[in-house]
């Protein structure tokens, strides 16, 4: 019996949050750069502290222009110092579980080791209790667990893979998965199987700690519905990621399907 996270992007303006955050394990709040704002960090983590839904930082590269979407070029330094930045600002707000960095950030850092060393860092000096969440498979992992965090690592129900285990880019059509159905299924093989089919039709390995659904995604509400009652349906049991306990009541209806 699989033990499964669900996490989504929240506090980036999208309008959802309030609707989504019911049917998620984690929220991953947005820490002012790319998008949000003080009043919505602590809003979110308020309303997913009531839910039993463990808060996350999601720091990204300051372009709210670009939703933090664009590559910048930022050296090492540069983003240990806005990871740190940004985590810190919400734990001045929230008891924050874990960190998941956004956008061009985020895949820059699963591929680039000095980056991924740098948003390791970062989040160790914030807290080294602090889990982070990174790219199955990714390089990002590795520097986790050389820092000494605990690293969850993340596959995705709206993104569509590339045969090395990597995301397509956005820049492709195919990069999204936009029919519910299609996310559901994704989801489900990546639970039963570890297994993820790429745009080339081939069958990748990966590790499935917790699942993200996008936020700002169009049919997020309807997503991220369908997919934790696929989830529960086929036996699977939907706690935060890995093992730190998380403060807050027990989410309301159980967590396995009976």
């Amino acid at each position: 019996m699989v033990t499964l996270d669900l996490n989504c992007d929240l506090g980036e303006g999208a309008g959802g949050d309030e609707a989504i955050i019911p049917f998620i394990t984690s929220a991953n709040i947005a820490c002012g750069a790319h998008a949000g704002d003080p009043e919505t960090m602590l809003r979110i983590s308020k309303l997913a502290k009531s839910l039993g839904v463990a808060v996350g930082a999601h720091p990204g590269f300051p372009d709210r222009e670009g939703f933090g979407r664009r590559e910048l070029n930022l050296g090492p330094d540069e983003v240990y110092a806005l990871v740190k930045s940004q985590v810190k600002d919400l734990q001045r707000i929230a008891e924050v579980r874990h960190v998941k960095t956004h956008g061009a950030l985020y895949t820059l850092a699963a591929k680039d080791r000095a980056l991924a060393h740098a948003v390791a860092c970062a989040v160790r000096e914030c807290d080294p209790h602090l889990i982070l969440f990174a790219l199955s498979g990714s390089v990002q992992v590795e520097e986790g667990e050389t820092a000494g965090l605990q690293v969850a690592q993340e596959v995705f129900a709206d993104r569509s893979y590339q045969a090395d285990g990597s995301l397509t880019p956005r820049t492709r059509s195919d990069a999204l998965i936009l029919n519910e159905n299609d996310a559901v299924a994704q989801v489900l093989s990546l639970a039963r199987s570890g297994t993820v089919r790429s745009t080339d039709g081939r069958i990748v390995k990966v590790r499935a700690d917790t699942v993200c659904l996008h936020g700002d995604g169009a049919n997020a509400v309807v997503f991220a519905r369908r997919i934790r009652q696929a989830l529960l349906a086929d036996g699977a049991i939907l706690a935060p990621a890995l093992t730190r306990p998380v403060p807050g009541p027990a989410r309301v209806g159980g967590d396995r399907a009976t």
